[in-house]
């Protein structure tokens, strides 16, 4: 039997929650939904929000791409060539700076020895001597397989005047053997007192020593008598391997004499301001809050009693504050999951950004600068609202600064905007072309309707659904079944709760390319629907109704996942009735039939898949389990997905491949005794069904829900205790 047919390809119908289809006439049945494509005069992707601070990416070294990048430097008062870090490859490449540059050659070639499963590990950082190539070595930071894993601080020497490396020249200067294959930290500097700064995270992993584990299970973060959890600073120009600068805190004792601070969880990137030599530190967090630190000399920044300024775990109201640092600045997991430090900007093409630190998030992709408010006190505010996995950031000799994009291997440079841009951006849903501005309840006339077959859950909401293209584009359809939509493309979604209209969200794809999320919070008398810039939070019907920016509209819409969640084929696979003709047919079918795809379909529905709905009780519970993770889970538990788990929750991936089936847990076993991932025939054990039934910090999904999907918790449950091993579907 295949996969295929396991998952119930049929033309099968929409979820509970759609409201496209009219409950009037029974409808007629015909092979088409639409007889040609509606005119779309209207709806099209409009301009982004002008910013304070107007700011935009630009694709440097086009014909270049690279290998998982996570570190791009120059070498010292030398503009004439970049240097990036490939993680998984063990390579380090050069190229020349010049805008038409198209080849990269090798500086150093370490793919014998760098060791990396998980993608916390690999060659992580490097430093080259501040008097490069005078003095003619590298320093690096890179993980060799142990056991599980040893982390390498190692130098390198250049023997061609700085050209290359000589891979045989390594001189190991320290090891740390690493429990987990997590929390690596990996990045090393030299500050401006002419010292090696190295930094290592707790090589912690939760849930890895069992049921009873905390985030730090080997109580790193406040052993000082380890190297781990910990900014070390050494000195490399005397002794062998090195020296101990005379002012560490614990150069008399008390501590690990190369450590300069600590109390760190997994300190990944982190930079000294040019001007001022501040070390501005992103430390990267559990559950909950993302810290930047400003590190001093003998400070403790508070992990594991902490995160970022709150006690540790969370449900401890009390915890010791003496002596703890608190961060020059936190968020909270709404906005992203991992914090990646950057730069205090000190370039002159950005005046309204000097002095500025800009950072951003691996997860959502966006980025931020700190300025203080009206009191002093910082806060951040959004330059680029994110679409790609961010790896690390940049400077250049000038003070530019550059951002990597880790999973395409682009590299890009910040820039004022280039044009002055009227913020023409609608703050009414009347305004926007995608609605009838006479009556915005009802959708443009060229917006096409449909429905999915397993809906996400939005916290009890029912939803209608509506796509636009502009005139003379299609969509692509990959091997995945994924929808890649042509820029100015819209997606429009009602939300209603007791029949009252709540919200409008748009989904646009900017003629730029990059994706963003808008929402429109509906007045309660109904008239329009108002722009919420920053997201918000509202009391409506009893409840708490989120209401997303646009970088937390990208913590679901991933880029793994093409960001377009609802319309695949095996979601569109069923029928819908279409308002307008009063036909139900296949959408599949219907949107072939009118020309909205740049390849025609071959075969009939049933060739394609189709998800079952988690509410039809016709289907079998492995389908119906299987569409609610797919639909949930998997826009961020896939492969190269934006979360730090091995796990792939597609549907068409086997149960035994998706990681989680008998799978011990790789963040918190949540109390739960011999815990698994899903444990087969013991909902109990299984912390899946527990993330799930929660709404704490330890709830899944993380961001945009206040209220547990109970019918979707039963089915899991119904599934799990069934299972009686993993070889099922």
């Amino acid at each position: 039997m295949s996969l295929l047919s396991v998952l119930g390809i049929t033309a099968c119908g929409g979820g509970s929650d759609n409201k496209n289809e009219s409950p009037d006439d029974p409808p007629s049945t015909l092979p088409f939904g639409l007889t040609q494509r509606p005119q779309n005069l209207s709806c099209v992707a409009p301009l982004r929000p002008v910013q304070d601070v107007s700011v935009e990416l630009e694709r440097v070294f086009p014909a270049l791409q690279f290998e998982l990048p996570v570190s791009l430097q120059q070498a010292p008062n030398d503009v004439s060539r970049w240097f990036v870090l490939e993680q998984i490859s063990g390579l380090i490449k050069q190229f020349e700076n010049r805008v038409d540059t198209t080849r990269a050659s090798v500086f150093l070639d370490l793919s014998d020895r760098v060791y990396n499963d998980d993608y916390e590990s690999g060659l992580l950082g490097m430093a080259f001597h501040p008097a490069f190539p005078d003095k003619p070595y590298v320093y690096l930071s890179y993980t060799r397989q142990g056991a599980p894993l040893v982390s390498y601080i190692s130098r390198f020497r250049s023997a061609d005047g700085g050209l290359t490396l000589d891979a045989s020249s390594e001189q190991v200067l320290l090891t740390l053997d690493q429990p987990s294959i997590v929390h690596q930290g990996g990045q090393l500097s030299f500050g401006p007192d002419g010292y090696l700064y190295i930094g290592f995270g707790d090589g912690g992993h939760a849930g890895f020593i069992g049921a009873n584990a905390s985030a730090d299970p080997f109580g790193h973060g406040q052993n000082t008598e380890t190297l781990f959890s910990s900014l070390l600073r050494i000195d490399v120009d005397n002794g062998q391997p090195y020296a101990i600068p005379a002012d560490n805190p614990f150069v008399a004792g008390g501590g690990r004499p190369e450590i300069f601070a600590w109390g760190l969880r997994n300190p990944w990137r982190w930079s000294f301001d040019r001007a001022t030599g501040r070390l501005w530190l992103g430390d990267v967090g559990e559950y909950n809050r993302e810290e930047i630190n400003l590190v001093e000399r003998g400070g403790n920044y508070g992990w594991s009693i902490r995160e970022g300024s709150s006690c540790y775990p969370p449900e401890q109201q009390q915890c010791p504050q003496q002596d703890l640092i608190n961060p020059f600045f936190e968020y909270d997991h709404a906005d992203g999951c991992a914090v990646i430090g950057g730069f205090v900007y000190r370039g002159e093409s950005i005046a309204a950004l000097q002095g500025q630190y800009v950072f951003g998030d691996f997860c959502s992709g966006e980025v931020w600068r700190l300025a203080g408010d009206a009191s002093g006190q910082p806060v951040k505010h959004s330059l680029i609202q994110g679409g790609f996995l961010l790896s690390a950031f940049a400077e250049d000799q000038t003070g530019e600064l550059y951002v990597l994009n880790w999973e395409e291997g682009a590299i890009f440079r910040l820039r004022a905007q280039q044009t002055t841009i009227e913020n023409t951006f609608p703050q009414l849903l009347s305004a926007t072309g995608c609605v009838d501005p006479t009556d915005p309840r009802q959708p443009a006339a060229g917006l096409i309707p449909y429905q999915v077959n397993a809906p996400f859950w939005s916290d009890g909401a029912t939803k209608q659904r509506w796509l636009a293209l502009p005139e003379a584009t299609t969509i692509q359809i990959d091997s995945a079944g994924d929808w890649l939509f042509p820029p100015g493309a819209v997606l429009m979604k009602n939300f209603e709760l007791a029949g009252e209209l709540i919200e409008t969200r748009l989904l646009v794809r900017h003629q730029d390319g990059g994706w963003s999320g808008y929402s429109y919070a509906w007045r309660e008398d109904g008239s329009d629907a108002d722009y919420v810039p920053g997201g918000s939070i509202r009391r409506w019907q009893g409840q708490d109704w989120i209401y997303p920016s646009s970088s937390q509209c990208l913590r679901c819409h991933t880029t793994a996942s093409k960001v377009v969640l609802g319309p695949e084929t095996a979601q569109l696979n069923g029928d819908l009735r279409y308002p307008d003709s009063g036909i139900s047919a296949n959408q599949l079918l219907t949107l072939d039939h009118i020309g909205l795809f740049a390849q025609p379909l071959s075969g009939r529905a049933e060739d394609y898949p189709a998800l079952a709905d988690p509410a039809d009780s016709t289907a079998s519970l492995a389908q119906r389990a299987r569409a609610y993770l797919h639909s949930n889970c998997a826009q961020c538990h896939q492969p190269a997905g934006p979360t730090r788990l091995d796990m792939d929750l597609r549907y068409t991936t086997a149960l035994a491949d998706t990681g989680i089936c008998d799978g011990l847990p790789q963040t918190s076993a949540l109390g739960i005794e011999n815990a698994r991932i899903v444990a087969p025939g013991a909902p109990e054990r299984s912390v899946l069904l527990s993330r799930i039934n929660r709404r704490d910090l330890y709830r899944m999904p993380p961001v945009g829900s206040k209220q547990v999907d109970s019918a979707g918790v039963a089915l899991l449950d119904a599934w799990i205790t069934q299972l009686t091993d993993c070889q099922s579907f």
